[in-house]
Formats: C-alpha cells, structure tokens, sequence
C-alpha cells in the first residue's frame, strides 16, 4: 500500500492488520507508554473542507508518533488555482515524508498521489472517505462483530462514506444494504466495485426493509458540504429516512447505531437515538485517531518496534 486513496486499497489482511496495530497503539497511549516512531518525519495536512475530527485526529496522531505537522489550508496555497495540483504534488514532496488532503473532487487527491514520490492519505474527497470507514470497522472490530455475519445498513444518502463502508465491507465479508430515495443512490461504479469484490449488496427504497433485522445502522447527514443549495430539496426527498426510534425498533435489540458526525440533529437522526445505549458514535470519533496512526505509521515507514 503506497497511498491511501480508497477502501479499495486495502485487502482483508491489511484492513486486519491495521485494526491490531491500531489497537496496540490505542492500548500503549492509554497505558501512558509513549514512543516517537515517527520521529524527525514531517506531514503536510491540506484542507479544501472545514474540518474538526480530520484535522484534529491527523494533527495529534503525528504528534503522538513524534512527527510534526504541517497544516495548509486550500484557499491559502490556491491548490489547483494559484498552482497547479501536480506542481503542489511535487513541491511538498521535496519538504514533507507524507501529505494528507481533505478535498471536494477526487481527482485532486489522485492527482496528488500521482506526482508525488511520498505516501498520500485521502482525508476525504467527494467519492471516498476511507479513514472513516477504516475507523467505523476498527469499531466493530474492536466490539467483537463477526464481519462474515454482519448485516449493516445504510439509512440515507449513498454519499462519500457511504461508499468506503460499502467497500470496506465487501473485503470484509459483511453484508450491506443502503436505503436511500431515487436518485440519491450510491455511486454506479462503486456498485461495481463492491459486487467485483464479491461484496453482498443491495440497494433499496424501503428503510424499514433495510433495517429489519440489521446488526448495525448506519447514517449520515443528507446535506453534505458543497450541497447547501440542495438544502430544501434534500430535506424533502429524504424526510422518510431519519434514522428515529420507531425505525431503530425494527433492528436486532442488540443493534448498534453509528454516524460519522457532525450530525444534523432533528434531520437524519434524532436526540434520543444518536445520545441512546444503542449509540457508538464517540467511540467511532475516538478510533479515527487510532485508525489513522496506524495507517500513517504502515506508508511513512515507522517501525512497530519502535512503538
């Protein structure tokens, strides 16, 4: 794995892999035992999008491996304006050991991959939110969820994240089923990509369908940034998949619900439901530190031995 662009870059093995070095890693910091294995190494963070979880799990995972960061924001170093996204590409790539871009297109983040001679790490593009779905796993995971019996389901929009769970979960064996309105379904390419790996997926118009009998709901915003002029549109075209409490009573009892947040409370999910027993969402918010710094210490080269 030389970057990480996509779900799609992981096989089962690597994904397994991460969830037990990010496990050493969440256990070791929690223990108080600190090393520095990425020590001298630096990480160039870009951001097109406002940020909480990315920047802040990114920025402390480099500095608790020992590294530093570098933090640039998209407006400022006029990626893909001021200069070409190539020139940026192979500009960092003469400073910095790594680059993490949180981007709107996805074909900045492939184009960053494509000219630069050091590891790149989508935080997030349009079409994938990898890290995300690698932490919403590790999650399971560390839950003890058999993935090969694992039915989750998707209430919403077929989005970004949607996307990299559809395909993590195809690699991992899970079943997955999004409800979603017309036209709001998951990426067509995407589809393919999860059926080529032999992933279990349907799509459907029925959430309650979905839910029934489901082991985890999944949901996210309806808006996401860059849609807000879709803001009145999407509201009524997904009024019939707030993820409620009459809808989570279709699932197992033991159900476990999941956002990636932030959440639009009152529109996707409400109070009662994102707040409940159910919910796992902060431990989601947790892992994506741990998630991340595995992944980070796998490309930039640090040695587990050292942690």
């Amino acid at each position: 794995m030389r970057h990480f662009l996509s779900a799609a870059d992981l096989t089962r093995d690597t994904a397994l892999g991460l969830f037990a070095l990010a496990a050493d890693l969440k256990q070791r910091r929690k223990a108080g035992r600190h090393s520095e294995p990425l020590a001298a190494k630096t990480v160039a963070l870009i951001f097109e999008k406002a940020s909480l979880r990315t920047r802040v799990t990114f920025e402390v995972g480099v500095i608790q491996l020992g590294g530093r960061a570098v933090h640039l924001v998209g407006r400022d170093i006029g990626l893909g304006t001021r200069e070409s996204v190539p020139d940026v590409a192979r500009n960092l790539s003469l400073w910095v050991d790594g680059i993490m871009a949180r981007v709107y297109s996805h074909a900045t983040i492939t184009a960053l991959a494509r000219h630069a001679t050091v590891p790149v790490i989508n935080g997030l593009s349009d079409l994938e939110h990898p890290c995300q779905a690698l932490a919403d796993f590790f999650t399971l995971w560390e839950r003890g969820v058999d993935f090969g019996t694992m039915r989750l389901a998707w209430i919403g929009d077929g989005n970004n994240v949607c996307h990299s769970v559809m395909i993590l979960g195809a690699l991992l064996g899970a079943s997955i089923v999004v409800a979603c309105p017309p036209g709001y379904e998951p990426d067509a390419g995407v589809q393919a990509t999860v059926r080529r790996l032999g992933g279990r997926l349907e799509i459907t118009e029925d959430a309650r369908a979905a839910v029934t009998g489901a082991d985890v709901l999944y949901t996210d915003v309806w808006t996401s940034m860059g849609q807000e002029a879709e803001h009145e549109q999407r509201l009524e075209a997904f009024s019939r998949y707030q993820l409620n409490e009459t809808l989570v009573e279709f699932a197992k009892p033991s159900a476990l619900v999941m956002h990636c947040l932030p959440a639009h409370r009152g529109e996707e999910i409400t109070d009662a439901v994102l707040d409940g027993k159910r919910s796992i969402v902060l431990e989601q918010a947790e892992n994506r530190l741990h998630a991340q710094k595995a992944v980070m210490l796998r490309l930039l080269g640090g040695s587990v031995d050292d942690v």
